[in-house]
């Protein structure tokens, strides 16, 4: 039992936003409320108490997606009518029963993403920090949706200190959501595999087909270009011509990475809490053992493995599937073997790929998200530790080159990593008395100021060295800093956070240079353009990458020409890619167009605008695979794949990308114009 005055507090809507609709009638949960929302931004405006959350840990209601198609919702807690706002993103599986489980925790920021629950699906926080002793109201808003209406019921929220129940057992309108070959049973299309027969006969011919697939002629034997040579150095490397930047392969021929992430046996649902929604699973002990496997606290079947398995047997299905897949990826041009594959395929074959690493310098404490406490004692040695897995690939002429992240955490935030820090980093977090960053921070700040009354005076609040270095701004400092909007303590911290950055990124790469000194850093896969205060840090790489979701990178022009001469590198795109809603999938991904014809077209303006570009010098496509229709292991549920869950190809798509590696040189080397027959580009529909 909560024994706080007025805990638990049950919530109800005081009032509707905009065009949202209250429907009569049952609902499939009990205690829900229908409603209907026709725009982006309708929603349920809850308003109590100042301060009436301040006791509680946790926000709980139970609700249920009508219709077919994805819809994201933004529930934000705020400050006052004008206040600060935080704000969590999830999505909902259509046709079961999800129960949101909001960790209060989660407004000091220091998580971007949590785990979903069954069809509560990717959780992520934006906006900014608030003090729950502040907050006197909640909104629950449609934040993306089809053309469709979105119709949900969803019972009032409850806070409380005690951890609501997980859902074990969700509510299955029209019975389970996954055939027994991983499709949607709630979609009919035109290439809907009808039985585990026809994906056994597809995949035994995929396999016959396999050896004479090939590349464009004009490609190397690495997927350079054969019309220009220059001096081969046994492994890739960077090079700029006087007009543009190019990679170059071993043997000397310049080379443009087209690619395809997650080229690995990649459709795999996450089940935790829907085992009902699934309408076979098979004994985890027998011959489809393999299907299961965990990704943290959520487990995963993979559909696509069973299907393989279905052909193959049990014992020779994955060298099976890596012949088809690599023959795939020579039919359709791509000359890559991009991030999140399983690399090993492509060393063993000789084709071009990069591998990232694992982040295990998260070992160390960490000051904010996912940054960790650079200055403490052990980073040398994890930094040498992140290294050592590049000894396995350190003399192979194949690896283009390593990523040492992706998108960190740590980007997505409103706030630079020191200002986080000061939040959340309090010493007990820690197993020696302090945070060696915040003691290195503090020591910057009286480098500038020499005393805590010219501190103060600069930041326009009462602060001491001291408190920078070890107090817990969660408590009484936490209320004399407040937000820190001067513009003076905004400058000290990004200042200090590019010292951070520097020191991080800096020390990464040394030690991944001492193991491997031949291969390319190519970065960390940031998401679009950093800002100014992380930039410099990132001189330490050969190649700047970064994961960009437009149309094409015409809008990027500018501040990518800035990133290219602040650093004098060229560009890599890690990820892009496009969907539509025609294919049995809920959601289209980031990029969304009409249909199967119009992905085609989209693949073949952003490849070739991109190989336009004087300063990239690649682009990868995320992903091989479509999503599961029940998600992976955070809930994307997309159709960005060149094959389906039953290994059938998106035909128009594949055509599509044959025609554009047939001429990517010619339009790299501006001897031919991109092409520009754009589609209809439709509203975002994502996680």
């Amino acid at each position: 039992m909560d024994k706080t005055p007025g805990l638990p507090l049950r919530l109800v809507p005081e009032r509707l936003i905009g065009g949202i609709e209250r429907e009569e009638g049952e609902a499939p949960i009990a205690g829900a409320t229908w409603y209907k929302a026709t725009a982006i931004g309708d929603g349920l405006l809850y308003q109590f108490p100042r301060g009436a959350l301040a006791e509680a840990r946790y926000l709980a209601a139970d609700a249920l997606l009508d219709g077919t198609h994805l819809a994201t919702f933004l529930l934000t807690l705020q400050e006052g009518e004008e206040g600060p706002a935080f704000g969590l993103s999830y999505g909902l599986l259509n046709q079961c029963s999800a129960r949101m489980r909001v960790d209060l925790e989660a407004v000091n920021q220091n998580r971007w993403r949590y785990e979903r629950e069954g069809a509560w699906l990717k959780p992520l926080c934006q906006g900014e920090r608030v003090d729950l002793h502040r907050v006197d109201r909640m909104m629950v808003r449609v934040d993306r949706k089809s053309t469709e209406p979105v119709r949900w019921c969803m019972t009032p929220f409850v806070a409380s200190i005690e951890e609501p129940p997980r859902l074990e057992e969700p509510i299955l309108p029209h019975g389970p959501l996954l055939d027994e070959l991983g499709q949607s049973t709630l979609y009919q299309w035109p290439t809907k595999t009808r039985s585990a027969g026809e994906v056994v006969a597809r995949l035994r011919a995929q396999l016959a087909a396999a050896p004479a697939q090939r590349w464009p002629d004009q490609f190397s034997h690495w997927g350079g270009w054969k019309n220009k040579r220059l001096e081969g150095s046994g492994f890739f490397r960077t090079h700029h011509d006087g007009q543009r930047w190019w990679l170059v392969d071993p043997d000397g021929y310049v080379f443009w990475s087209s690619g395809l992430d997650c080229v690995r046996v990649g459709t795999a649902a996450g089940f935790g809490g829907l085992e009902t929604a699934l309408s076979w699973m098979p004994n985890p002990n027998g011959p489809y053992n393999e299907i299961y496997e965990r990704r943290g606290p959520v487990p995963l079947i993979n559909y696509l493995a069973a299907n393989l398995i279905r052909a193959f047997g049990p014992g020779a299905w994955y060298e099976k599937w890596a012949r088809i897949v690599l023959g795939e990826l020579r039919r359709l041009g791509f000359n890559t073997v991009a991030n999140w594959s399983d690399w090993r395929i492509a060393r063993d074959a000789r084709v071009p790929y990069v591998r990232p690493l694992e982040a295990t310098y998260l070992s160390l404490p960490l000051v904010y998200r996912d940054f960790p406490d650079v200055f403490h004692p052990d980073f040398e040695e994890a930094a040498a530790a992140f290294a050592r897995p590049l000894r396995e690939t350190a003399d192979d002429p194949a690896m283009i080159g390593y990523f040492l992240m992706n998108e960190p955490n740590w980007g997505f935030a409103m706030e630079t990593p020191a200002a986080g820090m000061l939040f959340n980093t309090p010493s007990w977090m820690y197993s020696s008395t302090t945070c060696a960053s915040r003691v290195a921070l503090s020591q910057f700040l009286r480098e500038r100021y020499g005393d805590d009354a010219s501190l103060s005076a600069a930041w326009g609040t009462d602060v001491t060295f001291q408190t920078i270095a070890e107090g817990d701004l969660k408590g009484g400092a936490r209320k004399c800093l407040g937000k820190l909007s001067r513009s003076a303590a905004q400058e000290d911290l990004a200042a200090f956070s590019a010292i951070m950055v520097e020191k991080f990124f800096g020390g990464l790469s040394a030690a991944c240079r001492a193991v491997d000194p031949h291969h390319l850093n190519l970065g960390i896969r940031y998401y679009t353009i950093p800002p100014a205060w992380a930039l410099e840090g990132m001189r330490h790489f050969d190649v700047f990458s970064m994961n960009c979701y437009q149309k094409d990178l015409t809008g990027l022009e500018k501040p990518v020409r800035s990133v290219v001469e602040t650093l004098d590198l060229p560009i890599l795109v890690g990820e892009y890619h496009f969907g539509a809603l025609d294919a049995g999938l809920p959601a289209s991904g980031i990029g969304h167009v009409p249909d199967q014809e119009a992905r085609g077209q989209a693949f073949r303006v952003y490849l070739e605008d991109a190989a336009a570009k004087p300063w990239c010098v690649g682009v990868h496509y995320f992903t091989l695979y479509d999503q599961s229709a029940i998600g992976r292991f955070d809930g994307e549920n997309y159709n960005i794949g060149f094959l389906d869950v039953c290994n059938r190809p998106y035909e128009p798509l594949a055509a599509a990308a044959r025609a554009s590696h047939e001429r990517l040189y010619q339009v790299a080397a501006g001897e031919v114009a991109p092409y520009d027959d754009e589609p209809e580009y439709l509203p975002l529909l994502f996680l």
